[in-house]
């Protein structure tokens, strides 16, 4: 099981602006701990918490080629909301929610950057709405 997942920041500010403007929504709650963001999963969730922190060897923070975190969200409208939310809170698009032929006919998701370029996914599989064949 994974325990947590950490992503890097040279600006917590930018940062908390660009997690807080969907995590909250998906029951993470913030915690500030010397600096740096913790965002504690609701307690139902075994899920990892989720990080963001300056790197600790003091060299800027990078985006790593290839990683990529996905959240789950409840519903196709609110992956729709949350990327729009990301997006306004300094997020850059790096591909609008909807279905993707590469993957499961109910999997709807949306692709974000944060401030720092790591990549962020938004999706949901909701069984109970709509797929991509119909």
């Amino acid at each position: 099981m994974i325990a947590y997942v950490t992503v890097g920041a040279d600006d917590m500010a930018r940062a908390e602006r660009f997690y807080s403007s969907f995590l909250p929504a998906l029951g993470y709650r913030l915690e500030h701990y010397h600096g740096d963001l913790s965002y504690i999963p609701p307690g139902a969730i075994a899920g990892p918490d989720f990080y963001v922190k300056t790197p600790f060897d003091g060299a800027p923070a990078t985006a790593g080629n290839g990683q990529m975190v996905a959240f789950e969200a409840q519903s196709q409208d609110q992956v729709r909301t949350l990327h729009a939310a990301a997006l306004a809170a300094g997020g850059t698009d790096d591909g609008a929610p909807g279905f993707r032929a590469a993957y499961g006919p109910q999997f709807y998701v949306g692709y974000l950057r944060d401030p720092q370029g790591n990549k962020i996914a938004l999706f949901s599989c909701n069984p109970d709405e709509p797929g991509r064949d119909g």
